[in-house]
């Protein structure tokens, strides 16, 4: 049975970023569960299995020394996994022990083992053998010693989407607009397309919207329109994955013409079938064609 899902299994030393890995993966549109026990892990493959929560990319599962039996209880899950032939990632976590030190006394957390009344530098120790197995079998291991929080986001989003496909977690949304209505609040990007063609002033054209193929024919006719309409996307192939890059999940892009029904609105159209054979995810929203 081939399997629709992603199985993302994140695990590594206490204070070297799992949480933040969770977080991540939840902004790649992952279901994220930290510390779920492992009998629970198959039944939730078998929820995901069903299609029941489809609506997601995948599943995304923390899992720390707080499970018990780690070792034992590894092994029957990667060995059913495997039987069932559900691929999965195990990503293991780790950073210098002098790192790890740092970062408890900066948080004032106490360890997950630090209840057996041991120091933290021997509770350190103690976890890294119980999390060897995982260590050993990981896909991948990612030492976050010298890693901001920033740089974490950066290394395990361009890692993962290398696996995935360029540009698979980062999401373009295209909002059309007319000026006389406002400028979108939450636009990262704006572009006035007021020196287009306007439609507007052809009686046959002014009832049709920037959706119709005749509007857009018009509107990219002459030879000016045609060379900004390459320009342009040119521009978005070298800028977003610079975005992609520094670790952004999201970039709104709002296109303005007058009244947001023609000229903005082909535009719009026009670039997000450029962006998605550019294999960008792409959203659209037409904030004001309905007000013309």
């Amino acid at each position: 049975m081939r399997y629709p899902f992603s199985l993302v299994l994140i695990s590594g030393l206490s204070g070297a970023g799992k949480s933040t890995a969770l977080k991540v993966f939840e902004d790649l549109g992952f279901f994220c569960i930290d510390g779920l026990p492992f009998s629970l892990i198959r039944s939730l493959i078998e929820l995901f299995q069903q299609n029941a929560l489809d609506k997601y990319r995948g599943l995304a599962l923390g899992i720390d020394i707080r499970q018990i039996d780690l070792g034992s209880n590894w092994f029957e899950l990667e060995q059913e996994l495997k039987a069932k032939q559900i691929p999965f990632e195990l990503i293991f976590l780790e950073a210098s022990d002098v790192e790890l030190v740092r970062r408890y006394s900066t948080t004032r957390r106490p360890h997950p083992l630090s209840h057996s009344g041991k120091s933290l530098e021997e509770c350190i120790k103690e976890e890294k053998k119980k999390l060897s197995v995982l260590r050993d079998r990981a896909h991948l291991v990612i030492d976050t010693s010298f890693f901001s929080i920033h740089d974490l986001r950066r290394t395990i989003q361009e890692k993962w989407l290398d696996k995935q496909g360029k540009n698979r977690g980062f999401r373009v949304h295209l909002i059309s607009f007319g000026f006389k209505y406002g400028v979108p609040l939450e636009a990262d990007l704006v572009m006035d397309l007021r020196f287009l063609p306007n439609p507007f002033f052809i009686p046959e054209l002014k009832k049709l919207t920037g959706q119709d193929k005749k509007i857009q024919e018009f509107v990219y006719s002459n030879e000016d329109s045609k060379q900004f309409l390459a320009k342009f996307q040119d521009f978005l192939s070298f800028l977003l994955p610079l975005y992609a890059k520094e670790g952004r999940y999201r970039v709104t892009l709002a296109l303005g013409c007058t009244g947001g029904m023609h000229r903005s609105v082909a535009t719009t159209e026009l670039v997000a079938e450029f962006l998605r054979e550019k294999n960008f995810l792409v959203s659209v929203e037409h904030r004001h064609l309905g007000l013309g």
